[in-house]
């Protein structure tokens, strides 16, 4: 069975949708103008802003004072970053390059470049066609494909497919992951590990978007934070092997061995592959909590959404890969997946590496098994209001899936999540450049009332007339 959906994989991953892939994303950067660079500061300025604002309230409410319950810029943020800043940045990172060599690591910078602007468009169109709900917002690929390309039958597919691939087979990565770290480090059971994640999973999902989001936005800032510094402290006792660093992973990219000895396809591939998983622009996952945002403009949640594709890929991805390339341990065949990153920080820190990074592969994949449940969780939503139907997915995406993850094979978790990101990414791919215009305009207003000294550009559904009745928001 693995042997045959590894055949797949490889099949459907060869050319076509790395293509589709890194076409999509050098379209976007043309059309907005190369938006991913040149508006850096204002992403900054927006993501800081709103995370001060969300301080402000959550103090707010400390004291007892009454405040309107909604999903923050910066909240949404924390909860999608908390899906991409997990697994894919130590064992994802770590898999690249045993498979694919250090110049995957390479293609894995390309694609986060390009693809954050595919990650502003996309998240722009989910802010654009979001829906009402409850305290927050709902929305997504799966909205946008019914309200923008009325295309139910489309929209349910993506349904299914995110459902299928986050609530379900990439939580089992994650639990994978956790379990082979502490295994590694600690000598735990993956069985009592696993059922442990479960238990917490499970309190914490059946609490909703607003549990999910404060939860996020503690542990988030807290393990990226702490795992750059590690990592920093260990470039820079080691600065004068980074030149050496950057030669191999540019030497490995283009380099005329890995040509001659295909090695240069696999380090394309897995490259592609392992960014993607990381920052997941242009797979639809990130848009799910970029509509639960409350916002004067769709292009600001957009913007935020851009940047937390360099968060991932370029800062945190970029500190493992440096750590595994520095320590040397990739050219070992044995070694790969978590068990590589624990080995090469023990190698630089000594005994207390593998548990450092077990207690960071816990808080990074756990805050993903939470985001993760709850990408299903909105398109569980659009599919069917049915309570007993999400009771169901609530017990499947963060139960049953973290046990199963935490019992199966390293290579079988892996496989599975690929073959189901294929599909889902062709299927958003396809959307998104059908509707980008709509984002394109978007973005264009968003830069006129800027130019026109207005601070904090606001969007009215009347400005884009011909949508008037698919929009249910910005009234």
């Amino acid at each position: 069975m693995n042997e045959i959906i590894t055949s797949l994989n490889d099949a459907i991953w060869s050319y076509v949708l790395i293509a589709a892939l890194v076409g999509c994303g050098l379209w976007f950067t043309w059309r907005t103008r190369f938006v991913q660079f040149r508006m850096v500061g204002e992403m900054i300025r927006l993501l800081t802003d709103s995370a001060v604002d969300t301080i402000e309230e959550q103090g707010a409410r400390s004291k007892g004072q009454e405040k309107k319950k909604h999903i923050s810029s910066f909240q949404a943020f924390a909860v999608s970053v908390a899906t991409r800043v997990g697994t894919g940045n130590l064992a994802g990172v770590a898999t690249a390059i045993a498979i694919g060599g250090p110049g995957a690591v390479f293609w894995m910078w390309i694609i986060a470049l390009i693809g954050s602007a595919t990650a502003f468009v996309e998240s722009t169109l989910a802010q654009l066609f979001k829906q009402k709900h409850k305290d927050s917002f709902i929305g997504g690929p799966a909205y946008y494909i019914q309200r923008g390309l009325h295309k139910r039958w489309m929209a349910v597919l993506f349904a299914v497919l995110i459902t299928l691939q986050f609530g379900l087979s990439n939580n089992s990565i994650q639990a994978n992951t956790i379990c082979g770290a502490m295994q590694e480090a600690l000598g735990w059971s993956p069985v009592w590990v696993g059922g442990l994640l479960a238990a917490m999973a499970l309190f914490i999902v059946f609490g909703g978007i607003q549990r999910i989001a404060h939860v996020s936005a503690i542990l988030v800032p807290v393990m990226a934070i702490g795992y750059v510094i590690l990592a920093i402290v260990i470039i820079a006792t080691n600065i004068e092997q980074i030149p050496h660093v950057f030669k191999v992973i540019v030497l490995n990219a283009f380099g005329i061995e890995q040509i001659a000895g295909g090695g240069l396809g696999a380090a394309i591939m897995n490259g592609v592959k392992r960014g993607l998983f990381s920052n997941e622009a242009g797979e639809g996952s990130a848009p799910n909590v970029a509509a639960t945002a409350t916002t004067s403009h769709p292009v600001k949640q957009g913007l935020i959404q851009a940047l937390g594709v360099f968060t991932d890929t370029l800062l945190v991805c970029s500190c493992t890969a440096f750590i595994i390339l520095i320590s040397g341990l990739y050219q070992v065949p044995e070694l790969n997946g978590i068990a590589l990153t624990q080995s090469a920080l023990q190698s630089e820190v000594g005994s207390a590496g593998p548990v450092f990074i077990a207690i960071a592969i816990f808080l990074f994949a756990f805050s993903s098994i939470i985001g993760n449940y709850y990408y299903g969780e909105a398109n569980i939503r659009f599919i069917t209001p049915n309570p007993k139907v999400m009771t169901a997915y609530r017990i499947c995406s963060a139960g049953l899936m973290v046990v199963f993850g935490a019992m199966a094979s390293f290579e079988l978790v892996w496989n599975i999540v690929d073959f189901f990101m294929a599909f889902l990414t062709a299927c958003n791919l396809i959307a998104i450049t059908l509707l980008g215009r709509y984002a394109f305009r978007l973005l264009d207003d968003y830069r006129q009332q800027k130019r026109r000294g207005i601070k904090e550009p606001v969007f009215h559904r009347s400005q884009l007339p011909e949508l008037e009745g698919d929009i249910e928001c910005w009234e």
